[in-house]
């Protein structure tokens, strides 16, 4: 069997798991994969995604902040791609890409299956409006959640994301400023990329301020991102007394499976690999 060749767009990238997990997905399953890191910016990602198909790419793991540019550069996409308005991941066809994105039922699946955490009609604020928001809100809804708030730091994002899911009574744009006043949540999910951002001096710089009072006894906190930049508002959370502290590493592998199956036509299973991602964290933080 021949290797393919994969990858994972973003910028920045350096810090991604991805190459690690699909290399464990390769062994687990024995298929022969070689997947790379490839920086990109929205500027450069179409003639980076151009080269990567002429050497021989098959399919490519999009991440900030490209995943609603990826979607532009498909010749056909997903339902669920549609409805996001958003891809992360992009599956080679007849010399065209076609678009997918597992981020939404990624982290339904961790949360449920994995976290223990029951969604259904849970009080959800999403924090953020770009293309990981777009990627994740409509597998919430799906996925049976209450009423859903969505604040971004450019409002008129927020209200088109609330706009493109179509559900006025049950979705809701809200300024930052307007958190005080709208209670406790039982899911808070952040969804932002502001830690993440070239320039930035160092990981709590773009987190927004927010209220305690979003958080109650039972309330999960979500942070999309994972390692440094999740510190932040993972740090919040539990100052807050948050019930649940969840990061984005089980996300990340059941996204990544779900494309892996894709681009390779089989599931890998995956507590294997979240569990080693967790045993690297444990001795990092030992090494510390």
């Amino acid at each position: 069997m021949s290797e393919s060749r994969h990858a994972v767009f973003g910028h920045p990238i350096t810090h991604s798991l991805s190459p690690r997990i699909h290399a464990q997905f390769g062994r687990q399953t024995g298929i022969p994969v070689h997947f790379e890191a490839i920086d990109a910016t929205p500027e450069t990602f179409p003639t980076a995604l151009e080269a990567f198909a002429a050497g021989g790419g098959t399919g490519a793991n999009v991440t900030l902040p490209l995943k609603e540019a990826a979607l532009a550069l498909c010749a056909e996409v997903s339902d669920r791609a549609r409805r996001a308005g958003a891809v992360n991941t992009l599956v080679r066809k007849g010399g065209q890409w076609h678009g997918d994105n597992t981020d939404g039922t990624g982290l339904v699946r961790d949360l449920t299956a994995r976290q223990g955490v029951d969604v259904r009609q849970r009080r959800t604020l999403l924090i953020g409006a770009g293309g990981a928001a777009h990627g994740v809100a409509p597998a919430l809804i799906d996925a049976g959640i209450g009423e859903l708030f969505i604040v971004n730091r450019t409002a008129a994002r927020a209200d088109a994301l609330v706009d493109t899911l179509g559900l006025p009574g049950r979705v809701h744009a809200r300024y930052f400023e307007d958190l005080r006043a709208i209670g406790e949540f039982d899911l808070v999910i952040n969804a932002t990329s502001a830690a993440r951002e070239p320039g930035s001096t160092n990981a709590e710089s773009g987190l927004p301020k927010l209220p305690t009072s979003l958080v109650g006894t039972r309330t999960a906190c979500v942070d999309l991102s994972y390692g440094e930049v999740a510190i932040p508002f993972l740090a919040w959370a539990r100052a807050a007394g948050a019930h649940n502290v969840i990061d984005g590493v089980g996300m990340l592998v059941e996204q990544a499976a779900d494309a892996f199956k894709l681009w390779h036509g089989v599931r890998p299973y995956t507590d294997e690999v979240y569990t080693a991602l967790r045993e690297r964290d444990a001795l990092l933080v030992t090494a510390d």
